[in-house]
């Protein structure tokens, strides 16, 4: 019962402040925008084009389900890189820099109760800014285009597929799922560097700048042999739910191996933090 008391209170924190709330409102602008210009006589034009050349009536496939996908696709890992880093560097950093830590621990509250709440309160932030992108982007699309079939073209990845409506709802949700659990590693590191002896602010920057740097190297053809040493490789792991053979065994891979860099940081994060002095 404390425990739910504790980190109800984290959570009352946590959406209390104005900030919290900007991802929100961001992905809801960008989803319109996307969809306004998915409308621009051309755009439609080029994506029809790659359908028919498939050999597929296009007007089935240019559905609500397609443009949430691309509205996934093309938004959700820089933006909300941007948003989950920025609540994530925020939670402990921003606690010590106002001495409202300090308070807390004269309490009789050990310092990994208060970690784990803090953790907790932040991956639950997480899972509702996502779910909140892809049920909005499918509400959004489903009025501006109706219902239809699903086109799936992430060329990063190298997939092409199309799916009839039953078969690509499900796995629009499914994709949508595990895009939550790739995505926990962004939450993780900002954890972890706002358990240092930093400022709120760096800890954002240096969440931010260690993922872009990785995406960065990722994209570079040479690099192509060192792919799965970076990060995001691993990450970008959810849009194979879409191919028509699903890989499991790839992908159980490297969720394995994006929860054993979580487990890592986590436990690197208690450790420096039980070690900290927060008297000064």
């Amino acid at each position: 019962m404390m425990f739910l008391q504790q980190f109800s209170g984290e959570l009352l924190k946590l959406f209390a402040r104005k900030r919290t709330y900007i991802g929100f409102a961001a992905f809801l602008g960008v989803e319109i925008l996307i969809l306004l210009l998915l409308n621009l006589d051309h755009v439609r034009r080029s994506i029809s084009r790659v359908i028919e050349d498939a050999g597929y009536p296009a007007e089935d496939y240019l559905s609500g389900l397609t443009l949430a996908f691309l509205v996934l696709l093309w938004s959700v890992f820089l933006l909300g890189s941007l948003y989950l880093a920025l609540v994530a560097g925020d939670v402990v950093s921003k606690e010590v820099e106002d001495g409202t830590m300090r308070m807390m621990l004269c309490r009789p509250v050990s310092r990994r109760r208060i970690l784990t709440l803090k953790l907790a309160a932040v991956l639950i932030y997480s899972f509702l800014l996502i779910w909140f992108v892809a049920i909005t982007a499918l509400i959004v699309g489903f009025i501006h285009s109706g219902a239809g079939g699903l086109f799936v073209f992430a060329p990063m990845e190298r997939i092409f597929a199309l799916h009839e409506f039953g078969p690509g709802f499900v796995r629009y949700f499914a994709g949508v799922f595990l895009m939550s659990l790739s995505l926990l590693t962004i939450p993780s590191i900002g954890f972890f560097l706002s358990c240092l002896d930093m400022k709120p602010a760096a800890a954002t920057i240096g969440t931010l700048s260690f993922l872009f740097m990785d995406m960065i190297l990722r994209n570079v053809p040479f690099f192509e042999s060192l792919k799965p040493l970076f990060l995001t490789a691993h990450m970008s792991t959810w849009v194979h739910v879409f191919e028509y053979q699903i890989p499991w065994e790839k992908m159980a891979g490297d969720y394995a191996w994006l929860f054993a860099i979580n487990a890592t940081l986590v436990v690197l994060a208690l450790a420096v933090f039980e070690q900290r002095d927060l008297k000064s």
